[in-house]
This record gives structure tokens, C-alpha cells and sequence, in this order.
């Protein structure tokens, strides 16, 4: 019995060796990754290893992982415009690593290539175009800025294997001064937009009273010539007129009374009997 137990102890100390061994062969590359195999002889191997779990040579050999996914950054800066205008800006990036060339990027920048890499390519392209604008068309072609920063961001990160996917700008400030000139023209466009409505109503009102005098000039005219026609008789039926609406409102008063005379001029009578 106890020859079985030592064979199997020393069984188990080289078994146990080799179960060491090979978990130190194994490596897992993540969803989302890639491996890159650092020989101590041979130096930066030339293969990306996939996902999924492989094998190394322990001590001489260790993976690399990388995350190949998309990735945002910002990059902001300040600089100076064509007109020399202070504009401080912020830059949006989404960007990853070219896979097939994961060993040229850890071979020339490590594992840190993004933050080696786009601070620097974002200012100096940055300065390089917002050079070229006035800080007036950086405001009304933003568009193009932002697509002449691009392109070229784009140009200057392939040199660096790096892919960028999206580039915006998100954030664009100016200086006080340049700022304050702005206020102050907006104000002025404001007053302007106003005093000439102030000018065009002016002109309308006029015009509404010269019609106006026109149309009561015509009217005049027409009543003047009305009366031409119809001679005394239009005039005496204006009065019977006017006096049944005044004698209408004082019998509808309630301090007048009604009293019939009987006669037959004044076949009634209007009393004020208010105290």
C-alpha cells in the first residue's frame, strides 16, 4: 500500500507540473481584442492573433492584447484665426487601430499609441486650418471647417495607423473682444431692423390719411351735390328725422312722462317731472 502511494505522489508532483505549464501556455483574446506575440528572440511577431484561446511558450514569449474597438476622444486647443481672433476649440473623435498593423503600432508607439498620437495630430491640425479662415467664416462655414479638419486629421493618423471614424467639432469659443464686437453688430443690425419699421409705418399711416381725406373729400362732394338736386325738401326731411330720434330718447327716459293734449299741433306732451 504504501509503495502504491508513493508512486502515485511522485506522479502527481510532474503532473501537476505540466498542468502549470500548460495553463501558462494558454492565453484568451476577448471579444473585441487582438493579440500581438512579443518573442524574446525574435522580437515583435508579424501575426494579429484572433479571438479564442491559443498557445505561447511560456516565459519566452507573452501576448499583447489591444482593444480594436471604436473608441471616442476629445481634443481641444486654442489658437488664432486668419485675422488673429483667439477661437478655442473641441474636437470629437471616434477612432480605432488599423488590425492588420496592431505589430507595427506596438513595435513603433506601444500600448499607449492614442495618447501619444492624437493630442498632438488634433493641435497640429488644428491650428494648421483654423489658420486659413477669418473668425467670421469660422461661424458661417463651419461646415467646411469642420470637413477641411477631417480630411486632413484623417490624412495625418493613417500616417500613424489609426483609423478615425467620425470627426466634429463640438464646441467653438471666441474671445471677449471678438465676442462683444458681435453683441454690438447684432444690436446695431436690431436698431436698424426697427427704426425701419418705425419709417415704413410712418409712410402707411401717411398714406392711410391721404386716402382717407380723399375718400371724405369725395364724400363732401357727393353730399354737397345730393343736396344740389334735392333742394329744401331733403333738408326738412333731415329735420323730421332728427327731432322723432330726439323725442324716441326722451320718452324712453325715466324722468320724462307722457301726457296727450289733444290738439292738433302738439297732439302730445313731454313733461321732465325730475325733482
Amino acid at each position: 500500500m504504501s509503495s502504491i502511494l508513493d508512486k502515485l505522489s511522485k506522479a502527481i508532483v510532474p503532473l501537476g507540473i505540466a498542468a502549470v505549464g500548460v495553463q501558462a501556455a494558454m492565453y484568451d483574446v476577448k471579444g473585441g481584442y487582438r493579440a500581438v506575440i512579443f518573442d524574446r528572440v525574435q522580437g515583435v511577431k508579424g501575426d494579429v492573433i484572433p479571438e479564442g484561446t491559443h498557445f505561447l511558450i511560456p516565459w519566452l514569449q507573452r501576448a499583447v492584447l489591444y482593444d480594436v474597438r471604436t473608441k471616442p476622444r476629445n481634443i481641444s486647443t486654442t489658437t488664432g484665426s486668419k485675422d488673429m481672433q483667439m477661437v478655442s476649440l473641441t474636437l470629437r473623435v471616434l477612432h480605432r487601430p488599423y488590425v492588420g498593423e496592431l505589430p507595427q503600432i506596438y513595435q513603433n508607439l506601444g500600448m499607449d499609441y492614442d495618447e501619444r498620437v492624437l493630442p498632438s495630430i488634433g493641435n497640429e491640425v488644428l491650428k494648421a486650418v483654423v489658420a486659413q479662415f477669418d473668425a467670421g467664416e469660422l461661424i458661417t462655414q463651419r461646415e467646411i471647417v469642420s470637413s477641411r479638419i477631417r480630411e486632413e486629421l484623417v490624412k495625418r493618423a493613417r500616417e500613424f495607423r489609426i483609423q478615425l471614424e467620425d470627426v466634429s467639432i463640438t464646441h467653438m469659443t471666441f474671445g471677449r473682444e471678438f465676442t462683444n464686437a458681435v453683441e454690438q453688430k447684432q444690436i446695431a443690425q436690431q436698431e436698424a431692423e426697427r427704426a425701419k419699421f418705425i419709417v415704413e409705418r410712418a409712410e402707411q399711416e401717411k398714406q392711410a390719411s391721404i386716402i382717407r381725406a380723399e375718400g371724405e373729400a369725395i364724400a363732401a362732394e357727393t353730399i354737397s351735390k345730393a343736396l344740389e338736386k334735392a333742394g329744401a325738401g331733403l333738408v326738412q326731411f333731415r329735420r323730421i328725422e332728427a327731432s322723432k330720434a330726439i323725442a324716441a330718447t326722451m320718452a324712453n327716459a325715466r324722468n320724462v312722462t307722457y301726457i296727450p293734449t289733444g290738439g292738433d299741433k302738439n297732439p302730445n306732451l313731454l313733461l321732465n317731472v325730475a325733482n
